[in-house]
């Protein structure tokens, strides 16, 4: 017994309406007949009232009316086959799309019943008079039903090389190659966007043969990086064509090739502009496509890397980092170079590493991105990573240790005369500012804010909400604490701490007196005494 492949016709035919997954599909395909045909201009006629779509082109024509019904045969010139590759299936959706459609070219016209032509009837050519001659193709297919086709066609077009008129508007067609500066490339045409305005970006539209193949989920038609392949290199997938063969192998082929025209442009404006002025403008399309080494050789900083500490740090929180700022000017390389300024690099604050940024805070360090960096820059080696370091906390003068009982956190609070700070070989006092480390809220003579809660919690739940009502209550209550420590009036001390209690609520105290001794009696270490 032998076997071969062999094709059930009745049922491919049947069958390949279901192949398109997309009903604009009808639109595509016929305007890249149209191209392919040479037209220098596409007209596309939809009544949705009628259901009429009309297409006609003024390209060279129809030659073998047969073409129209023969599936998977190809119909056009041995160039066309060569660099495009047709699939021969374009005018087979008209036959699942429409109920009639009627073609003419030059001096021949056929009217096609769809549901019969699946059927596989026979259908005349007929004459037409040479006064009704058709300069190129005219499609007329009835019982279109696309409601909302102008509503997309100016999208389905926006790359197409054609001029096209939808009901008698011309479509912009803003991304098509004629209407961007492309610059060439292995893979196609390329057009960058933000090269003139840095505003750069990975999105990115792809084209073949003027349809698009790959998209981002969102992007502007303003910003965004356009790529039309080279039809002879790249495929794309029957019977639709809107995603290419291989998609994953041909997307990092793009992204290789967008970097690589990426980094013409780049060392095209190094060339022409001051190092200054090129760090400045380029620095983010330099780190963002991977041209960090075009940096290496200038002695200029990028200004966006380097950040003064301008406030007191505390851990992040749904505000975001409120005790940085970015420089105006970024230091020079000589200030670098000579100790006069001082680049460190820090994590992101926590409760392990406040007493490094309290420090750098004190020694005037700028706080720098170091990653933006090339590792071979000149810059990395005077880079400055005090978490590398030995670092030692004192207390100076230590006059109470009592704990917080906070509404979100229960630290130990000890209050002192200063901090003394030590990394590496150096050390800073600090007297105006609480240090949280190791469980302690460290408190010198110039903190009574309460702030330094916020660098012992960032005060995020474990579902990343910001418990601001918890981090006021805590911050109030260690103010009052360091108040009520740091008191030399021990009635006013203890007149605070009633305050608190609202003892006016219970009527049971009304009217009574008390004897009050503190530091003597049992645990509480107070006794109490009814007057009355």
């Amino acid at each position: 017994m032998q076997i071969k492949v062999r094709i059930n016709e009745e049922g491919a035919l049947r069958n390949q309406g279901y192949a398109f997954t997309d009903r604009f599909t009808l639109i595509s395909e016929l305007l890249q007949n149209a191209r392919r045909a040479g037209a220098t201009q596409i007209e596309v006629d939809h009544d949705t009232d009628t259901q009429v779509l009309c297409v006609r082109d003024d390209g060279c024509g129809m030659a073998d009316f047969q073409k129209l019904l023969s599936f998977h045969e190809s119909g056009w010139d041995a160039v066309t086959c060569t660099d495009e590759r047709p699939f021969g299936v374009g005018f087979s959706k008209c036959l699942y799309a429409a109920s009639r459609c009627i073609v003419a070219s030059g001096l021949h016209r056929v009217d096609i019943d769809t549901a019969a032509a699946l059927d596989q009837a026979l259908f005349d050519v007929t004459q037409i008079e040479p006064a009704q001659a058709i300069h190129g193709t005219l499609i007329e297919l009835h019982g279109v039903d696309l409601p909302d086709l102008a509503a997309r066609i100016d999208t389905l077009c926006l790359g197409f090389p054609t001029a096209v008129l939808f009901n008698g508007k011309p479509l912009q067609r803003r991304l098509a190659q004629a209407h961007l500066p492309m610059m060439p490339s292995p893979i196609g045409a390329v057009y960058l966007t933000g090269t003139q305005d840095c505003k750069h970006n990975h999105h990115t539209l792809v084209f073949l043969q003027g349809f698009c193949v790959m998209r981002p989920p969102y992007w502007s038609v303003d910003q965004v990086n356009v790529v039309h392949l080279d039809s002879q290199q790249f495929v794309a997938r029957l019977p639709d064509r809107d995603k290419l063969i291989d998609e994953d192998l041909q997307r990092r082929r793009i992204e290789t090739a967008l970097k690589a025209c990426w980094r013409e442009v780049l060392e095209t404006a190094k060339a022409r502009m001051a190092p200054e002025r090129f760090v400045e403008d380029y620095y983010s399309a330099m780190r963002s496509w991977g041209h960090l080494d075009l940096l290496n050789d200038i002695d200029a900083l990028p200004r966006v890397l380097c950040s003064d500490i301008v406030a007191y740090p505390t851990q992040d929180n749904s505000s975001g980092v409120e005790y940085l700022q970015q420089v105006t000017t970024a230091p020079s390389r000589q200030a670098i170079e000579a100790g006069a300024a001082t680049l460190s690099a820090l994590d992101v604050l926590d409760d392990e590493n406040a007493a490094l940024w309290l420090f750098s805070r004190a020694k005037g360090h700028l706080v720098i991105d170091w990653l933006g960096l090339h590792t071979a820059h000149w810059a990395q080696p005077l880079v400055r990573f005090p978490e590398r370091e030995a670092v030692a906390i004192e207390v100076v003068s230590e006059q109470h240790r009592t704990e917080l009982e906070g509404r979100w956190i229960w630290p130990t609070v000890i209050l002192c005369d200063r901090i003394r700070i030590t990394v590496g070989t150096e050390s800073v006092d600090i007297t105006q500012s609480g240090l949280h480390h190791e469980g302690c809220l460290y408190i010198p003579e110039g903190e009574t804010s309460g702030e330094p809660v916020r660098q012992a919690s960032s005060f995020m739940d474990e579902h990343d909400q910001y418990l601001a009502n918890d981090m006021e209550a805590d911050r109030d209550a260690l103010a009052d604490l360091i108040c009520r420590l740091r008191s030399v009036d021990p009635l006013q001390t203890l007149d605070s701490l009633l305050q608190n209690l609202k003892l006016g609520k219970y009527p049971l105290l009304h009217g009574k007196r008390f004897a009050l001794s503190v530091g003597t009696g049992p645990a509480p270490s107070h006794s109490l005494d009814l007057l009355d």
